[in-house]
């Protein structure tokens, strides 16, 4: 008998107050070791997929399953929240305490770990990530780089089984993407990636998907991408000519 999925979407459908529906009748199976990039027009529902999962929105019809059982209420969501991280599009979303140390100790001090046993956990997580002696500096005087690490930081702190990563590249200087795409290659950490960056994305994930008129397509044969040449089309979409 197989194992059951980390996470499963059953007939989830999501609409706005406003009426607009932007998730419509999405099943999906997320299975340990997938690595999957997410892409599709602004305003599409990916964000809300991702939502949907972590238990902060509820969906206007369908269910969340958890290995195998249905996710019912706070409680079994903080459940969830374990294993599966989030890292949000805004860096400044996820971070609330005045130093670094205290926000990437802060996710295995509410999974039971002692002080002592969280700081070294957020110090280690810290060192991992090219970030060792942030631990006593002020989180609003990080640059946007730097707070979009510590963000992933006070994920991985929580050693989660699978990620859900939101626009991880957005307003990166290419340092900061370039180590995000070496974090990323190291881990062996189940993922889905929402991303415009399609080279981000050949590079971070191994499948992806697509929501196009509120339908969660996972069978896309390849990811549409860039070439980046030494003439003034490179950073554009193109053709070549034979």
């Amino acid at each position: 008998m197989s194992e059951p999925s980390l996470f499963a979407l059953e007939n989830v459908s999501f609409a706005y107050p406003s009426g607009r529906e932007v998730l419509r009748d999405v099943s999906f199976a997320f299975d340990p070791g997938c690595k999957i990039g997410l892409y599709g027009t602004n305003g599409s529902g990916k964000t809300t997929l991702f939502h949907v999962i972590m238990g902060l929105v509820a969906p206007s019809t369908g269910r969340v399953l958890f290995h195998g059982a249905p996710v019912n209420g706070e409680k079994q969501f903080r459940a969830l929240r374990r294993e599966v991280g989030l890292v949000m599009q805004n860096a400044e979303d996820q971070l609330f305490n005045p130093t670094v140390l205290d926000d990437v100790a802060f996710g295995p001090l509410n999974l039971g770990l002692s002080a002592e046993e969280a700081r070294e956990r957020a110090e280690e997580t810290l060192r991992e990530l090219g970030l060792a002696g942030f631990g006593n500096r002020l989180t609003h005087r990080l640059s946007g780089g730097e707070k979009k690490l510590v963000s992933l930081a006070t994920v991985l702190s929580m050693r989660p089984s699978a990620l859900l990563l939101d626009e991880p590249t957005n307003g990166l200087d290419p340092q900061t993407r370039e180590r995000i795409i070496e974090i990323l290659d190291a881990l062996p950490t189940a993922r889905i990636i929402i991303s415009h960056d399609w080279d981000f994305l050949a590079q971070t994930t191994t499948r992806f998907m697509t929501i196009k008129d509120g339908r969660l397509l996972t069978d896309i044969p390849h990811l549409p991408h860039r070439h980046v040449h030494a003439h003034p089309l490179g950073d554009e979409p193109h053709h070549h000519h034979d």
